[in-house]
């Protein structure tokens, strides 16, 4: 069996907010072209350890590399300039703007036009700008909100408010995909469309790391899981060794009868 180098390696993470130990130590890699999902009750320090790696959150020790890059330390925007793109379990979209310019503010991280090219609307801005438009549109039709593209994100439901933010992260063309709860406040359809555009992602090569509360979703779609409690690991490997493991039944799932 064929083996590769991690995408990204977590080292001994660890964050105190004041006298509070919300992670520690937490270490695992997360392989290319894989989707691994991290699980937990809630406050076991799933957002907290996402905000460390995303740029958003300083550790108090620890280290996350990205494609041997350090990013510990980097600020967001450095970080999502290495490829590493993030959506959020509460909803980070711009009301006033329409499906497609909300996407394209993802794309403008490829643009090689400056801010004041843009502002300014020169022939090359404007250039890039179709070129844009034209390479996000596939997006818009995939997840299907093609027809809504001149519409106000704040007028759409909280569904397809979820799909603008995924279509967004995707226009960055990332190296890989940071998914903050994605089915947090999606129906039973809804999250079933979600599981099998995350499967497509996958199979298209894209390599994803989730923290997700649907532990249907979990399993139908990871390759690997770790388990949080109180901020510490408990366990790592795949959906069914994550079932048949003790620990993890008796502390997250509630007991054997779970």
């Amino acid at each position: 069996m064929e083996t590769y180098a991690p995408l990204m390696k977590i080292d001994k993470l660890d964050k105190y907010f004041g006298g509070l130990h919300a992670v520690s130590e937490v270490s695992f890699d997360v392989h290319p072209g894989t989707i691994k999902a991290v699980i937990g009750p809630n406050g076991a320090g799933k957002t907290t350890m996402f905000n460390m790696i995303a740029g958003f959150f300083p550790p108090t020790s620890g280290s996350v590399r990205f494609n041997d890059v350090m990013l510990t330390g980097m600020k967001p925007f450095n970080v999502a300039g290495q490829g590493l793109l993030r959506t959020f379990q509460n909803l980070k979209v711009c009301d006033n703007l329409s499906v497609l310019d909300n996407i394209l503010l993802g794309h403008h991280t490829r643009s090689r036009s400056g801010f004041g090219a843009g502002m300014l609307s020169t022939r090359k801005s404007r250039i890039e700008e179709r070129r844009a438009v034209e390479q996000v549109m596939p997006l818009l039709e995939w997840l299907s909100i093609v027809e809504m593209k001149d519409t106000l994100v704040g007028n759409l439901s909280f569904g397809e408010q979820r799909s603008v933010e995924l279509a967004r992260a995707l226009a960055a063309d990332p190296a890989m995909l940071l998914l903050d709860e994605p089915a947090a406040g999606l129906n039973m359809h809804e999250t079933e469309e979600l599981a099998g555009r995350i499967s497509e992602l996958k199979a298209q090569g894209r390599t994803i790391l989730i923290v997700e509360h649907d532990m249907s979703l979990v399993m139908d779609i990871s390759d690997e899981i770790v388990v949080l409690n109180f901020g510490k690991k408990i366990a790592e490997g795949s959906p069914a060794e994550i079932q048949n493991n003790e620990e993890v039944i008796r502390i997250y799932l509630g007991g054997s009868d779970a």
